[in-house]
């Protein structure tokens, strides 16, 4: 066995151990939206437009040049909770100035829900259907996909997604705000 022979395996292993969790494959975009396992592995694209990385997406945020979409959903109370026992869930926090549109980013949205997301975008997006939008939950969220994919769908040319959410902004050190529950969101 010649020394090239001998040597290309292993630098292959070296290149793969030091691109470190990028060197994995993103998964597939699926045709239709993700219903279930929402926080495991998402795709690099949506519709085939590439996500947001964090640079871009501070860019954005800096430049006020976008409207931000937290779309992760609202806490539960607990089904098993005693009637009268406390509940406090954990505050969300999310890229200040962000509008947070919980449940929207569900495979499956009630008509409800779906009616107020179309509101809700007609509303922050001033009826500008080009306007800019950048949807996130957490990072790895199918529910960021599924609320960039169906504003796509329902023609929000600007429509992107932010792949890495709060997950990928609190690791960057940038600041995070407590998020306000919307009033009119139906339940």
């Amino acid at each position: 066995m010649t020394l090239r022979r001998r040597l290309v395996p292993s630098v292959l292993l070296l290149v793969l151990l030091a691109a470190g969790p990028a060197a994995k494959a993103a998964a597939p975009e699926p045709e239709g939206y993700r219903l279930d396992d929402y926080q495991s592995g998402t795709p690099l694209t949506v519709e085939g437009r590439a996500a947001l990385d964090t640079a871009a997406a501070r860019r954005l945020w800096d430049d006020h040049a976008a409207i931000f979409i937290d779309v992760l959903p609202a806490p539960r109370r607990p089904d098993n909770l005693a009637p009268g026992a406390i509940w406090a869930p954990v505050p969300r926090r999310d890229i200040p100035g962000s509008t947070w549109l919980p449940e929207v980013g569900r495979g499956a949205l009630s008509e409800p829900i779906e009616a107020w997301f179309r509101s809700s975008l007609e509303r922050i997006s001033g009826g500008n259907k080009a306007a800019a939008l950048v949807f996130y939950c957490r990072g790895d969220c199918w529910m960021s996909w599924n609320a960039t994919k169906r504003a796509l769908a329902w023609g929000y040319t600007g429509a992107q997604w932010y792949r890495d959410g709060t997950d990928g902004w609190e690791a960057a050190e940038l600041p995070l705000a407590e998020a306000s529950m919307p009033e009119a969101m139906p339940r």
